[in-house]
């Protein structure tokens, strides 16, 4: 029997929606600029290009309803999305099978310390610290496939303080759930335990201690997670 040298970390799982059983989460893999009306609202080009991937750590994921406000940023904005989770993997995933592999869906927040990433963009350096830090990801519970189907449209919509920031449909994605899947497949190895976050509509902006967001989507049910 192995014998590990120190205490072995917490397993990251997340509750899924009429069950007992939890969801372990392995990776997450964040797409950007997802839909286009974001993209140019970050000063980016919408046409369909190759899609980018960046990871945010699996114990980012949060289910508290808390959002800590984190150091050393002085500008931290929201980013509603549509959360996929993965129960199979491989390699070179068809996109005609792609989701085949996916266990359900749920709702999550990607938090980002955009003065940080904006320093990191400038200087040409990787994304973590604005993207990466503790408990970036609130999210909610995962709905199964059996439950909800394959959302490939819906409303969404976010808001803060109950203001209206963010709100657009799924069917705006760029890239589709199942191209995500596939695309990933090819230059990763996926896996049981997998998360995708699928992109952002565009409205993001800054939260401060003592906001409220809630975010909604047809079909996945409310997410409230309050800034403390």
């Amino acid at each position: 029997m192995t014998q590990y040298a120190i205490e072995t970390p917490p397993v990251t799982a997340l509750p899924v929606a009429g069950q007992d059983a939890v969801f372990p989460v392995r990776r997450i893999y964040c797409i950007g600029r997802n839909y286009a009306a974001h993209a140019i609202e970050m000063g980016h080009d919408p046409d369909r290009e190759d899609p980018f991937f960046f990871q945010k750590n699996p114990n980012n994921l949060d289910t508290s309803g808390r959002f800590p406000y984190p150091p050393h940023t002085s500008d931290v904005h929201h980013e509603a999305e549509m959360l996929v989770a993965l129960k199979t993997g491989g390699t070179n995933i068809p996109v005609d099978k792609a989701l085949d592999h996916v266990f359900g869906y749920g709702l999550a927040l990607d938090m980002t310390r955009r003065d940080l990433q904006g320093i990191a963009k400038k200087a040409g350096r990787p994304w973590e610290i604005g993207k990466a830090f503790e408990r970036s990801a609130p999210c909610g519970p995962i709905h199964p496939v059996s439950e909800v189907g394959h959302p490939s449209e819906g409303h969404l919509e976010f808001k803060v303080n109950g203001e209206v920031r963010q709100e657009g449909d799924l069917n705006q994605m760029i890239w589709k759930v199942p191209e995500m899947i596939s695309y990933l497949s090819e230059y990763f190895e996926l896996a049981p335990g997998d998360v995708i976050l699928s992109g952002t509509p565009s409205g993001v902006g800054p939260v401060s201690k003592g906001d409220t967001m809630e975010l909604s989507i047809d079909g996945l049910g409310t997410l409230t997670v309050t800034v403390t």
